[in-house]
């Protein structure tokens, strides 16, 4: 079913699809958001994408080439809207912490697209745009490669993984996110003292934060341990200065 990809300027229909509309990449990508959200990857088809557009479904592989070729599109969609609005500062962990938050919240406008890329390589020029910013904002900040390359690692790993596990949550029926959130006072809240002592003493407390995203709070340890990191890397360059400079 896959064929090789017609180049840019040879696959742009001359002439408008029965609704009008001229078909790009930009506009499948950003038609098959739109499926995702209402009827969830299963409901991507080739087939059904056609009938949105208004297109032959076989059109659709002049611009890619696959199903598995436009998931990776649509990853790198959600990955490359970040450089959009995010803007640097040059202060290393506060960029890294706004640029996390944007990609996380980036992937969960769209839960049911970031559950199906989250994990996905893209290797496309909006992915690769925003790697190249870490790792530009951690060499400029002056990690040596191998710890820029563990940090780039960490961070990217960490906000793709909420990210995959934040819209799970948010893909589900309300329903069915009503009912799990409610499992924290309908049931752990219930457990007795005598079998379960730590939960009965903290049941309040969980109950308030187990359904919110931990991702804040785990990128800031994340950044913090970058921190004491990058102290011991200026320690080993300049071990007369290090003492003195900030994190």
């Amino acid at each position: 079913m896959a064929k090789q990809v017609v180049p840019e300027a040879a696959r742009r229909r001359r002439r408008p699809t029965k609704q009008g509309t001229v078909l790009s990449e930009k506009l499948i990508v950003q038609t098959a958001l739109r499926m995702l959200r209402e009827h969830g990857s299963a409901g991507l088809t080739a087939r059904r994408l056609g009938a949105v557009l208004g297109a032959d479904p076989s059109t659709l592989y002049r611009y890619f080439a696959g199903l598995d070729d436009l998931t990776r599109a649509i990853g790198e969609e959600l990955m490359g809207r970040v450089l959009d609005t995010w803007k640097a500062t040059g202060e290393w962990r506060s960029d890294l912490r706004a640029l996390g938050q944007a990609i996380h919240a980036s992937y969960l406008a769209h839960p049911q697209a970031a559950v199906l890329t989250a994990s996905r390589v893209t290797g496309r020029p909006r992915e690769i745009a925003v790697d190249e910013t870490i790792l530009g904002i951690l060499r400029t900040a002056g990690f040596p490669d191998p710890d820029a390359v563990v940090v780039y690692h960490a961070f990217i790993d960490l906000t793709l993984a909420f990210a995959a596990l934040d819209a799970g949550s948010l893909a589900l029926t309300d329903e069915a996110r009503a009912a799990d959130e409610e499992m924290w006072n309908s049931t752990y809240a219930e457990l007795p003292a005598d079998t379960h002592p730590h939960i009965a003493a903290t049941a309040r407390l969980l109950a308030g934060r187990m359904t919110h995203s931990a991702y804040p709070v785990v990128l800031d340890t994340l950044l913090n341990s970058a921190a004491e990191q990058l102290v011991w890397a200026r320690a080993r360059r300049y071990p007369h200065t290090a003492s003195t400079q900030k994190p």
